[in-house]
């Protein structure tokens, strides 16, 4: 509390008031300049204060950095998007609140849109929450339905927001390392990485609430295949699991490659939540809308949690998001639907990446879907002896790559437990859903970089 002046006067001289207060309890402190047991930080975050992004999003910000680090769009959104929000923006009621888990028009679109690759019908009201982003539904859905004690599954390496929301609800992360399966003359693919299946049986137990799905997988791009999938959907049944499947890059699947719902697998649909995102979707991630499918007896609790936290997204971009689906949906087995087109326009991006990291003599590994390429850089046998000693190499190399090449990308040891830190810290991820001329002032540096 600040007092105002005359306040102070009356207290006395300024000498007295000080000693008062540093005789006190005054401002919750127990002695004058130490913080009251009361007053720190509540013991769940204990740990959780460093993110990659931040630290490195920072970094990027620098005008002459090019960026190919945080998966951030440069390309431009589809225009019937950006125009459907311009013109929801002069309706004066969508401007106001609206349904709290969910605007109506835009639960009716979605479960019209998932209806299609579901065998079954999908309660627009019951089955359904919007959130605040893909992070919003993976937040309400450990809070809803993982309790303390608990453990869940985390394959490594992982979203990096798994790990820390795990520990925040009460509950015991457990990790599983996705291992690379090498074929000698053949090139890098994130399909060559996969699970020991004896090795994931061995991480279920009694205490095994549930097990975070990610495909196409962030940072690797590895899409799950329908015989891996059925491996997992087998132990959660055998365990009765919950699958958390977060597919938020479900429509960018390159060629010779298909995405597979786990929650259409026999079995599965009542023990999944399925999570999804506009941003993603659209390329529109500073909307920041997010949603869970799944049946009503797992969307209730997350709907408490939704309703006793945000309470509610923002009406004019739901709407804008529900109108810009009927588009797409009204079309989806034409070549211009956004959800056949992107995918197209990102394989060639993904490709050429690929090839320029290949021509300098780095080992990337071709993604099967989502928008980046990882490459083990070890072999460019940079000098780090200037940076931090106590940081994974990655962490270092990305710090030294940004400050001296002036590009940016991401360590993927941030997308690993503790443990497995030192298997991945020799790989760094690259964003592809970049403009042209972001990934030609990208191949200058590179090649610049090599001669």
């Amino acid at each position: 509390m600040f007092l105002a002046p005359r306040r102070l006067c009356s207290l006395g001289s300024g000498a007295k008031f000080l000693k008062t207060i540093r005789s006190s309890k005054f401002l919750g402190c127990s002695t004058y300049g130490k913080m009251s047991s009361k007053l720190k930080n509540a013991k769940r975050i204990e740990g959780l204060d460093s993110s990659v992004w931040t630290e490195f999003t920072k970094l990027a910000a620098d005008p002459s950095v090019v960026n190919l680090g945080q998966g951030l769009p440069d390309i431009s959104p589809p225009t019937y998007v950006k125009e459907e929000l311009s013109k929801i923006a002069l309706v004066d009621n969508l401007n106001q609140y609206t349904r709290g888990f969910g605007h109506p028009s835009l639960v009716k679109a979605l479960s019209c849109l998932y209806e299609k690759f579901y065998p079954k019908k999908i309660d627009p009201n019951k089955e359904i929450v919007v959130t605040v982003g893909a992070y919003g539904s993976l937040y309400n859905v450990i809070q809803g339905l993982v309790d303390e004690g608990d453990e869940v599954i985390i394959m490594v390496p992982y979203y990096d927001c798994y790990e820390p929301m795990v520990r925040m609800a009460g509950a015991t992360p457990v990790f599983i390392p996705l291992r690379p399966k090498y074929v000698a003359g053949k090139k890098w693919s994130s399909s060559d990485w996969i699970l020991d299946p004896q090795e994931l049986e061995s991480k279920f137990n009694s205490k095994t609430k549930a097990i975070i799905l990610n495909t196409p997988h962030n940072p690797l791009g590895k899409v799950y295949t329908k015989e891996e999938l059925q491996l997992i959907a087998d132990l959660c049944i055998k365990y009765d699991v919950l699958c958390i499947s977060d597919e938020v890059y479900e429509w960018l699947v390159y060629t010779g490659n298909k995405h597979f719902k786990i929650a259409t697998f026999p079995g599965m649909w009542e023990r999944t939540v399925t999570i999804g995102s506009a941003g993603k979707t659209f390329s529109v991630t500073g909307w920041k809308l997010g949603w869970t499918i799944g049946p009503n007896h797992l969307i209730r609790p997350i709907q408490i949690v939704q309703q006793n936290t945000v309470y509610t997204c923002a009406t004019p971009l739901q709407e804008a998001l529900a109108q810009a689906l009927w588009v797409d949906i009204k079309r989806m087995n034409d070549p211009e639907c956004y959800f056949n087109s992107l995918p197209k326009e990102l394989e060639v991006k993904r490709d050429r990446i690929v090839r320029l990291l290949e021509s300098v003599g780095l080992k990337p590994i071709a993604p099967d879907g989502g928008y980046f390429v990882i490459a083990d850089v070890s072999s460019l046998d940079v000098d780090l002896s200037d940076m931090k000693t106590n940081e994974p190499y990655d962490y270092k190399f990305v710090k030294w790559m940004t400050k001296n090449k002036k590009l940016s990308a991401i360590p993927v040891s941030a997308f690993c437990d503790s443990e497995t830190k030192s298997q991945f810290e020799k790989l760094v991820r690259f964003c592809f859903i970049k403009k042209d001329s972001t990934l030609d002032a990208a191949e200058e540096i590179i090649k610049a970089w090599i001669r």
